[in-house]
């Protein structure tokens, strides 16, 4: 999403720079005879080459140098956690760990926590039906600003600005040239679901994805800054008449010319209006664009030295795409293929059980991309995956009444696999697939499917001795594995955690269907009363006779949660490290990063939040 509306964009730089080369053209003689053409010297040349060659160095080195930076951020916030997690494993009190870094709790609270402006970050901005997008974090606006700043400074330094045109404009054009090449390789490699960096470091595909869209603004810039700069010189050399038969006389500006129209097509079709509006539509024309723009591209930079920067673009997309065809055949070809049950549930909902041909070790967190060929045809989907079984039915056992215990949990006695998600009805492809299983008499309807994953589950909660989790609606399918996992590990002895709350803000009791078979399988664990309390706040009861609360444990409310007061009451009494995680709309979301960023200073609070704002 557009997470940086409010920050003043490198257009308006280069946009000056495009606007003060047609100006001196516009305010020179136009009748008289046009300018000679500059010849650089070999000397010239080669000085210019050496130039764009150590500059485009200088934007990948400095992006290798935050990347490991980060790298060491992350081992060393690791190796934290895992010390004490050990260290709380038979302390039931942990209050070393309760009281906070001051240091460090400030940085998070104004910088890694903190929105750009007051709170609102993760609430989308609206005019009227339009999405414009999200304010990003004040971290990600400094990394950012850093990124545009390093790149509009590398497109005109050096540049013989007080020399003559022609030579400046020579320089101009071959330096924004191949720094708009050299910033695809970022860009390609952030747009990738099996993007390296986001095991490596610990950032999720939601943050990248931020970055991509910036690196493609700015590589479109420079590429519009590297056309003007040819169209201006050739019009300064010939005329303007003069430009057009040029065009139709030359490869490598014709193929220019279309790839800076396809890398154009792309940033514009890309807003977050059109983006959110017209999905589907979108990443069709996205993906068939960005072949578009490679092809011409390569064709454009035939011979010359940026090319090697494309071959690397070019191999970067192959083999993210070819890692994505094969993790597709290997989870879902054979044995009769992946089938999809679905099952609809109350509330616009329906739950989905996955049987795949080859499944992998579940870890909570994690999400997977669906697809459902006799729904939305090859169109691939992301949701989180909110339970797994493998060869325990645990809604028999439940029923039944026999106690679960944390073995059996998490057990794997090798029956036959399946993950489930719960799926809401919006538009598009969870509206049709939700129309498809409200068309089974029975309720229940399998289909053929293929899953792509597993991606994410980089996030632990092992090492807090206190653990919130909040969802919202349908944000629940990704908190759920989590409550269930620390449960286990308190039974077992295996995690820091001495108290798990869960908050879950839905409009309807109702509601409680998506889940409550797994749930019923939660509240049997062992030990489950001495750690774990479930608050249930729903928002638009239909009478007050729904609101009760079955035990001391499990409790429901009307309305919605008062989060700053919530978090207020558990801190206060907090049991080590609070880990604050959230999944749910983005209102949700904003309060409860206020409420902790509030306590950074006094208590030793970390906050998690998931998201697909994509």
């Amino acid at each position: 999403m557009d997470k940086l509306h409010v920050i003043s964009r490198p257009a308006l730089v280069l946009g000056t720079m495009a606007t003060l080369v047609l100006g001196e053209q516009a305010s020179g003689s136009q009748s008289s005879s046009r300018q000679r053409k500059y010849q650089y010297s070999p000397a010239q040349k080669a000085a210019a080459a050496v130039d764009n060659a150590r500059f485009a160095r200088y934007i990948l080195t400095t992006l290798a140098a935050v990347v490991f930076a980060l790298f060491v951020y992350r081992i060393v916030v690791q190796s934290i956690r895992y010390i004490r997690t050990l260290t709380c494993l038979n302390n039931d009190t942990q209050k070393y760990f309760k009281m906070p870094n001051l240091a460090f709790g400030a940085v998070k609270q104004h910088l890694l926590y903190a929105p750009l402006f007051r709170r609102r970050h993760n609430r989308e901005i609206h005019l009227a039906w339009l999405q414009l997008g999200y304010v990003p974090t004040r971290f990600q606006s400094l990394f950012l600003a850093g990124v545009i700043t390093m790149n509009v400074t590398l497109s005109v330094w050096g540049i013989e600005w007080d020399g003559p045109r022609d030579a400046a404009l020579n320089h101009l054009r071959n330096r924004t040239g191949t720094l708009s090449v050299v910033n695809m390789i970022p860009l390609v490699l952030l747009a990738g679901r099996n993007n390296p960096l986001i095991s490596l470091l610990n950032i999720s595909f939601d943050n990248f994805n931020l970055v991509h869209r910036w690196f493609g603004r700015i590589m479109v810039l420079q590429a519009l800054a590297h056309s003007i700069a040819e169209v201006v010189k050739r019009s300064d050399q010939d005329g303007w008449k003069a430009i057009q038969a040029a065009f139709q006389n030359s490869q490598m500006l014709m193929t220019g010319l279309v790839a800076t129209m396809a890398s154009v097509a792309i940033v514009l079709m890309a807003s977050a209006a059109l983006r959110h509006a017209f999905y589907e539509t979108f990443l069709h024309l996205h993906i068939a664009l960005v072949i578009l723009l490679l092809v011409f591209l390569w064709k454009h930079l035939e011979n010359t030295y940026p090319q090697k920067y494309l071959l690397a673009v070019i191999l970067l997309w192959a083999i993210e795409r070819f890692t994505r065809f094969a993790v597709l055949v290997y989870r879902n070809v054979g044995r009769g293929g992946t089938k999809a049950e679905l099952e609809l549930l109350p509330g616009d909902a329906c739950r989905v059980t996955l049987k795949m041909v080859r499944p992998w070790t579940f870890q909570p967190g994690q999400y997977a991309f669906i697809t459902v060929p006799s729904v939305g045809l090859w169109t691939s989907h992301p949701f989180s995956l909110a339970w797994s079984s493998d060869g325990l039915d645990d809604r028999n056992d439940s029923e039944k009444g026999y106690m679960v215990s944390a073995d059996d949990v998490l057990a794997k006695p090798g029956g036959e696999a399946s993950m489930s998600l719960i799926i809401r009805r919006r538009s598009g492809f969870t509206a049709k697939l939700f129309e498809k299983a409200k068309r089974s008499t029975s309720g229940l309807t399998t289909v053929s499917a293929y899953v792509e994953g597993p991606y994410g589950g980089h996030s632990v909660l092992h090492s807090y001795g206190t653990v919130m989790v909040f969802a919202g609606g349908v944000g629940i399918t990704h908190q759920v594995p989590f409550v269930r996992d620390l449960v286990a590990g308190y039974a077992s002895g295996t995690v820091a955690a001495r108290k798990v709350i869960l908050i879950w803000v839905i409009q309807s009791p109702e509601h409680l269907e998506w889940i409550r078979p797994w749930m019923t399988t939660i509240l049997a664990m062992d030990n489950r009363r001495d750690v774990l309390r479930i608050q249930l706040f729903v928002t638009q009861p239909r009478s007050t006779r729904e609101i009760h609360s079955p035990s001391a444990t499990v409790q429901m409310f009307p309305g919605k949660p008062n989060i700053d007061t919530l978090i207020e009451m558990e801190s206060e009494n907090q049991i080590g490290a609070m880990g604050v995680s959230v999944c749910g709309t983005g209102g949700l979301s904003d309060d409860v990063r206020a409420a902790v960023r509030k306590r950074q200073g006094w208590r030793n609070i970390d906050y998690l939040e998931q998201g697909f704002t994509w």
